[in-house]
């Protein structure tokens, strides 16, 4: 049986049903000859190598990875001793696909001599959904955050201000300096304790929202103000269905997203990119729907800056964390819990080259309307 899988590289209409279980898999599968000539693919594979199976079918696996790749060695492995061997965690790359993580399984095949299986297990999809995560439990942590300060901090801080405002009526002239710098900065911290309220969990109204009309409405805020001097690329799928959410607070997410995006920007030929598509397959367990929800709707939001530093990609949607030097910290917490109340996720890559944001968000559906 796994005799036929050779002719299946470049016979698709010769399908065996080895070849129709692995051709129904997910995950990329190959089978290698002792020479490590690729000898199948399935179209998991096709995809995640970036190339058809007729362009893979009989080249050399060194071909198309890297020439030190991980693969390569633990492949000879299995071929020298004709044992299964699994590895966790492995960074490979190729020509026509970027630097990736995954889990390998290989094994010989023992109907074809010396051949070898090989299973791909691509942990990047993994290692978003645990950034998603790691978002939502930030965001989580600023609601409860702000129900505390909005209780417990702007009480007495209203006591504060009064008693400096007295105090600044009867001091001297050389104290009223003083009562003036209690009450600016009791304003100040109040200010930073009205942002937080934005956290706490409030019920969200959401209806059909034509996330195209968004994004034209941040775009004009964008270029009558901290973006005027940056061109805008958009990108769109004009057919894009509506979204399940609030008009407002979408603004709000996009909003900041751009804000940060023309910080970012070089001083000369600044560009942000906004983009939307839709996408299959996707489906999550959210906070807000508490079911597995499919988020088709992909808005991208990106710039050609420096990147963001590695030492807080980690921690980006922590409340408090940022690189700016008169930042707050709260703008993406703020976002990250906004895109978690709509029962969405976000997402971010960033090089040498800029940083784009991915927001993913459901769509609007009938029998969500008061059924």
């Amino acid at each position: 049986m796994a005799q036929t899988a050779p002719a299946e590289v470049t016979e698709r209409g010769a399908v065996a049903p080895l070849a129709a279980i692995l051709d129904s898999l997910p995950i990329p599968v190959l089978v290698l000859d002792h020479q490590g000539s690729i000898e199948f693919v399935n179209p998991a594979a096709e995809q995640f190598l970036g190339a058809s199976a007729l362009h893979l079918a009989h080249r050399d696996l060194a071909d198309i990875l890297t020439p030190d790749s991980p693969l390569l060695a633990l492949i000879a492995q299995v071929t020298r001793r004709r044992a299964a061997v699994f590895d966790y965690g492995v960074e490979i790359d190729g020509p026509r696909f970027g630097p990736c993580h995954v889990n390998i399984h290989a094994a010989p095949m023992s109907d074809i001599h010396q051949a070898v299986i090989v299973a791909l297990e691509d942990l990047t999809t993994a290692q978003r959904m645990d950034r998603h995560l790691t978002h939502r439990a930030a965001a989580r942590s600023v609601s409860g955050m702000a129900a505390v300060l909005a209780h417990e901090i702007k009480n007495p801080l209203s006591g504060i201000r009064g008693a400096a405002q007295l105090l600044e009526r009867n001091a001297a002239a050389g104290d009223r300096r003083l009562a003036r710098l209690i009450r600016d900065e009791v304003d100040r911290i109040c200010a930073l304790v009205d942002r937080m309220e934005e956290f706490s969990d409030r019920p969200l109204m959401r209806e059909p929202v034509n996330i195209h009309e968004v994004l034209e409405r941040v775009r004009q805020i964008a270029q009558t103000g901290f973006a005027a001097h940056v061109e805008f690329v958009e990108t769109y799928d004009p057919s894009l269905p509506s979204a399940n959410g609030n008009f407002d607070q979408l603004v709000q997410v996009f909003l900041n997203l751009v804000k940060n995006a023309a910080e970012a920007m070089p001083e000369e030929r600044g560009e942000i990119t906004v983009s939307t598509a839709y996408r299959h397959g996707l489906r999550l367990e959210t906070t807000a729907a508490r079911e597995r929800a499919h988020l088709p709707l992909e808005v991208g939001v990106g710039d050609n800056g420096k990147g963001i530093a590695t030492a807080v990609r980690r921690h980006l949607f922590d409340p408090f964390v940022t690189t700016k030097p008169s930042g707050a910290g709260l703008g993406l917490a703020l976002v990250a819990k906004i895109v978690d109340d709509h029962g969405g996720m976000i997402e971010f890559d960033s090089g040498a080259e800029g940083t784009t944001f991915l927001v993913r968000l459901p769509v609007y559906e009938e029998q969500l309307d008061g059924a």
